[in-house]
């Protein structure tokens, strides 16, 4: 604890030194890697600013869940926050693609595709929305895990419910499975499979781990349904109170901390799936994906209805 107040301490005296501290927001605890990618950017951006800027990130959703910081963001309550793209897909059209099931071959088509033309135009749409896109971070594949059940095929997951992101994407993604969603907050997530209100989820292995979840959740199924990459963004009312020199220091620095999250999260997710492997979970890697790849066809039929959208699929699936 007095190691605490002491760090806690001493960033109060390099922030009080800073000209602008800017808060940032994760519903991650300390010491994941979308948290400490912040704090590095952080570090960053102090030294390219000479000290002028300080970053203070508030992990473990302390300023709220995802929904409600990213309408404080709007706002500028908040002036920086990573996010999962998941709740901005019925807010921002374009992020709807990325979040499709099975839109993305493996972790290295999506890195091509988030780090090139394609990911630019992703993040440019998030302005007119009150939203400056820095930065795509990992976060895994998301697979399937619950109490009740190994989920071998998809005749498995009839009837199961299970908690998504308020996302209507991810609910129809469900439905189609066969399954029942139904959208919370993830702070309840662990204690609505305890009481029965929910029978699981799905995740990447770290949210898995770091959660509690394989706790109360004692099959994991490596279906690998989603793997969509997560979002740090700045409140565009705070990012235009800063000079454009400034404003091309954050840029740079949300830039550069990416590939310092993939070195971490690579390590994180090895040491999660161990722990949670440890802890006699069943994990379930036999499993036939094409049943769950065609039964997709309707979500896609569904969301991706606009020209721009299926231009945009038809991009993403070129990319090699």
């Amino acid at each position: 604890m007095l190691g605490t107040l002491s760090a806690s301490a001493a960033f109060m005296g390099v922030a009080a030194a800073c000209e602008v501290t800017l808060k940032s927001s994760d519903t991650h605890p300390e010491g994941y890697p979308t948290v400490e990618a912040v704090k590095y950017m952080g570090e960053l951006l102090n030294e390219s600013t000479d000290g002028r800027i300080c970053v203070e990130v508030f992990h473990s959703a302390q300023l709220g869940e995802e929904k409600d910081t990213i309408e404080q963001t709007q706002l500028g309550v908040i002036d920086m926050n990573r996010v999962s793209l998941g709740p901005f897909n019925n807010l921002i059209e374009e992020t709807k693609v990325f979040s499709l099931p099975y839109i993305f071959r493996s972790t290295e088509h999506m890195h091509k595709v988030v780090d090139g033309e394609i990911g630019d135009e992703v993040l440019e749409a998030f302005q007119d929305h009150n939203l400056v896109g820095l930065a795509y971070y990992d976060s895994g594949s998301r697979s399937f895990y619950n109490k009740q059940r190994p989920i071998a095929s998809i005749e498995d997951v009839d009837g199961l419910k299970f908690r998504v992101m308020q996302s209507d994407i991810f609910v129809d993604m469900v439905d189609a499975l066969g399954g029942n969603a139904t959208p919370m907050p993830y702070g309840e997530v662990y204690s609505s499979i305890q009481t029965g209100v929910i029978d699981g989820a799905e995740n990447n292995w770290p949210s898995f781990e770091s959660s509690g979840h394989y706790e109360v959740a004692g099959y994991y199924t490596l279906d690998q349904h989603l793997i969509v990459p997560e979002v740090l963004v700045m409140s565009k009312a705070s990012f235009e109170k800063l000079s454009d020199e400034d404003q091309a220091a954050i840029r740079e620095a949300a830039k550069q901390s990416v590939g310092k999250m993939r070195e971490l999260w690579a390590a994180r997710e090895k040491a999660s799936e161990e722990k949670v492997r440890a802890a006699g979970v069943e994990v379930i890697t036999e499993i036939d994906k094409q049943p769950f790849i065609d039964s997709m066809k309707p979500v896609y039929e569904k969301h991706v209805t606009s020209d721009a959208l299926k231009a945009l699929v038809t991009r993403i699936q070129e990319v090699e």
